[in-house]
């Protein structure tokens, strides 16, 4: 499989950080509330430095509803938050 390209720099991307977590928030009376805990890797243009999280694992290792959410994610903070239904 090809490896992400960036395509203003024409380089591809490597990997820059493995095991991250990303948190997804769900939209809930007009505001973003915690959702899913992902692992997934990040990766790094050396050309501009732009930064992309991509191959999660095909299920989340924490849900909200789940008693020790907010001690995994204070474990191991999400390096991002994507909040998009």
């Amino acid at each position: 499989m090809l490896k992400p390209i960036c395509v203003p720099c024409g380089l591809f991307f490597r990997p820059h950080k493995n095991g991250c977590v990303v948190e997804e928030g769900r939209p809930v009376g007009g505001e973003w509330l915690p959702y899913k805990l992902w692992v997934a890797d990040a990766w790094r243009c050396e050309g501009c430095g732009y930064v992309m999280v991509t191959g999660s694992a095909w299920k989340p290792f924490a849900e909200h509803y789940q008693p020790d959410y907010e001690a995994l994610k204070k474990a191991k903070p999400p390096l991002v938050r994507v909040n998009d239904c």
